[in-house]
């Protein structure tokens, strides 16, 4: 008996897209708009939803018909590590930016930038912002 194996990802226009997610990539960054945070730094934890038709790349086990997420990685690390910015949303905005522009296989992209040890005088576990971008 044969099996037909059907995707959701058939079309261009599909509404429904796999996902590639990557979390915890953690460095030290010298984002924030109070001097100290410039100067001494801080880490910085980005986790990324890739959406793509990952389909061409499971039936051809081809790497370069993906998005290759150890490259992925070194990216994210070098842009929280590189050229200060004010907000964390400017942050994720040049993340999203990178991952858009680096892997054509990718449609859309979540980034989610939470920065633990932000500088607040109440107890806290977190502050995290998610923003979502696709190619227009």
């Amino acid at each position: 008996m044969d099996t037909k194996i059907t995707s959701n990802a058939n079309t261009s226009s599909r509404a429904v897209r796999d996902t590639i997610t990557l979390t915890g990539i953690t460095a030290q960054g010298f984002h924030g708009v109070f001097e100290e945070e410039r100067r001494n730094g801080q880490p910085f934890v980005v986790d990324l939803v890739l959406h793509a038709d990952l389909q061409p790349a499971g039936i051809s086990d081809d790497l370069t018909k993906t998005a290759h997420y150890g490259i992925l990685a070194e990216q994210v690390t070098a842009i929280i590590t590189g050229d200060p910015l004010n907000l964390i949303e400017a942050l994720a905005e040049r993340i999203a930016e990178a991952v858009l522009s680096s892997f054509e296989t990718v449609d859309a992209v979540e980034v989610t930038v939470h920065k633990p040890q932000a500088p607040i005088t109440v107890p806290f576990g977190d502050v995290a912002v998610t923003i979502r971008r696709s190619r227009a």
